[in-house]
């Protein structure tokens, strides 16, 4: 079982920075999937990113392009999500989640991860 918080979120303006990070407990955290996700008001959630085990396959969501970038730190427990040239748009609840899928992949679906991260807001000002 993989425990998981989110944390970095906050408020910044348009064009600007954040780094998310979320920290796992639990010792299947290394062979694991891991995944972004965002939640906007009235909207459903919506993956952003993945990344297998050992960061060597990423999956990105179109609308990132290339503005958000996932990493992992293993020996810390840690995914990172970097966010930069922030949007109005890009206002929801992120979430982190861990996948019990092939650590070899990246999984894109919501329904392939099983553990998930309570989450932290990113409100982007206009």
């Amino acid at each position: 079982q993989v425990q998981l918080v989110e944390s970095g979120g906050g408020l910044v303006q348009t064009g600007g920075s954040l780094r998310l990070s979320c920290s796992a407990s639990g010792r299947t955290f290394n062979t694991s999937p891991m995944g972004w996700f965002r939640q906007a008001p009235g909207k459903e959630r919506e993956f952003i990113t993945s990344i297998n085990w050992n960061g060597g396959r990423t999956s990105y969501a179109d609308f990132v392009k290339e503005r958000f970038t996932i990493s992992r730190d293993n020996a810390k427990n840690t995914v990172y999500l970097q966010m930069s040239s922030l949007k109005p748009e890009d206002t929801a609840v992120y979430y982190c989640a861990a996948s019990s899928r092939s650590f070899i992949s990246a999984p894109v679906g919501i329904n392939e991860y099983t553990y998930w991260g309570q989450g932290t807001q990113v409100t982007v000002s206009s």
